[in-house]
């Protein structure tokens, strides 16, 4: 029977759904068609595999070959498929033997030689065919992605000969060993940082539990340079955490294993757009929301973004995940991201001091460019004040404070602690674990109560005090948060809110 089957993968968000590439030789005039929803891309894929297959001095079927990409309903983009192609009609038109074929899956673009070349978003499709234990034939330009994954068994080639000789049994394709020994990532030192005790705590607080922080004040202050050493104290990836990265980064045609298990560091520019910042577009790609996941989003001149695109940041703040819905694919992408949005406190960013001139209605015009409930989502609103003469001079040539090592260890020693204790960090407990895991004395409530009275804290900002306060009890070791840590919880809320007063 001139019927030949060979499987595959798609490309869909972080999914890599099964692909059955059938082909059928059938008598009739010569054509060659591909239905089962392909784009243009796939159906200019027929081109490049008649030539890869006479360049390769096989024969290439002068009958009617019908290519079904199933399941018909599922859209298939890219040209992923070339190599699965040519070998479905290599085995239909009995030039390779399809017994083999059962064990494989194969994922390459043909070149018009024969040669495999390298397709993007080749990892979750490694991910899928590990969980089936099932071996991969791909471009050896994708073997460095591809051995990030334990389990599978991937094989290189460099040609569509190689492969055919591999499963003839005449000369077998072996698996490549690539170097994947653990570099050890240089973040920068919070030892470079001059002064600023303050905004260290907070963002060491920040490390800890998880939680999103704003950073306000004058220009040239240091904020940029303190938020890019957060990752330098945000504990190690896992395994999992850093190949789900690694995936995102994948999607979007970047060489995840140039950085795996580093803290990604994103800051796009305020003139970023909607899709840009929360992914999207015809084939929803992720966007820097979710380029930054298990890492840093990093927005500086936080009002200089359009308000539009800032609001779309409300739900990935509170579910750590976008979806994105377009008429031919709806995706989920992961967003759990720490967000650093920085700004200055007014329009001239020398609020309180000799040079400002801006009137407190400018003040107050500017600061609202910034809504209540993007702000009620950020846990932690730290002034940074600008370097004092004399401690800039003093400090030339001499180490600041402790290294970002010294503080990395109290970080996780404290997400030590609240993971043995409750399973997640403290930013992703909800309402019912935390009265488990924030109980309040008598004292600890009548504090609150005066508080949410005096600040006129909403219920969200409420929830997100007790557990900034349940992150600090845990950097200082104690089982039970206290008044004082209530109080070093409130001062991060407060002081954004008050600063034009």
């Amino acid at each position: 029977m001139s019927l030949a089957v060979i499987k595959s993968r798609a490309k869909h968000g972080l999914q890599a759904p099964q692909v059955y590439v059938e082909v059928h030789l059938s008598n009739g005039l010569p054509a060659f068609n591909i239905v089962g929803l392909p784009e243009t891309s796939v159906k200019e894929s027929k081109d490049r595999v008649r030539s890869a297959i006479l360049n390769s001095h096989f024969e290439f079927p002068n009958r009617r070959i019908t290519v079904n990409l199933a399941p018909a309903d599922l859209p298939k983009g890219g040209s992923r498929f070339d190599l699965p192609i040519a070998i479905g009609i290599l085995a239909a038109s009995d030039q390779l033997p399809k017994e083999p074929l059962e064990e494989y899956e194969f994922i390459s673009e043909l070149a018009l030689t024969g040669e495999l070349r390298g397709v993007e978003a080749i990892l979750p499709s490694v991910i899928a065919c590990a969980a089936h234990a099932r071996q991969l034939i791909i471009s050896k330009s994708n073997i460095a992605e591809a051995a990030l994954v334990d389990g599978i068994t991937a094989l290189p080639a460099k040609h569509l000969l190689e492969v055919t000789a591999h499963l003839f049994q005449n000369k077998k394709i072996g698996p490549q060993s690539t170097d994947l020994t653990d570099k050890k990532t240089i973040y920068p030192q919070f030892s470079d940082v001059i002064g600023q005790q303050h905004a260290k705590r907070a963002l060491e607080i920040a490390a800890a539990g998880g939680h999103h922080t704003l950073l306000f004040g004058p220009p040239g202050a240091g904020k940029t340079m303190l938020a890019s050493r957060l990752p330098g104290i945000m504990p190690p990836m896992t395994n999992a955490e850093a190949l789900q990265t690694a995936s995102i980064h994948s999607l979007a045609n970047r060489s995840p294993q140039n950085s795996f298990k580093q803290r990604p560091f994103r800051s796009p520019h305020h003139s970023a757009s909607p899709a840009a910042l929360v992914g999207g577009g015809s084939s929803p790609q992720p966007g820097e929301i979710s380029l930054a996941h298990n890492g840093v989003l990093f927005l500086d001149e936080l009002p200089e973004f359009q308000r539009s695109v800032l609001e779309m940041l409300r739900e990935p703040l509170e579910s750590a995940e976008i979806h994105i819905s377009r008429a031919t694919a709806q995706v989920c992408y992961p967003a759990q991201f720490q967000l650093v949005a920085a700004m200055n406190p007014c329009p001239c960013g020398y609020m309180g001091g000799a040079r400002c001139e801006c009137s407190t209605e400018q003040i107050k015009r500017y600061q609202s460019k910034i809504s209540g409930p993007i702000l009620d989502r950020i846990d932690l609103h730290v002034r940074v004040n600008a370097v004092q003469n004399d401690q800039l001079l003093e400090s030339q040539r001499q180490s600041h404070g402790e290294s970002s090592e010294t503080i990395l260890a109290r970080v996780i020693q404290a997400r030590d602690r609240q993971l043995n204790r409750q399973g997640v960090i403290n930013a992703q407990l909800n309402n019912p674990q935390l009265q488990t895991f924030c109980s309040l004395g008598k004292q600890q409530k009548q504090f609150l109560k005066q508080a949410i009275t005096n600040f006129k804290l909403s219920t969200r900002t409420y929830y997100r005090i007790l557990k900034v306060a349940r992150t600090i009890a845990d950097l200082g070791g104690i089982d039970v948060p206290d008044i004082p840590h209530y109080q070093e919880a409130l001062s991060y809320r407060s002081s954004f809110k008050h600063s034009i007063n």
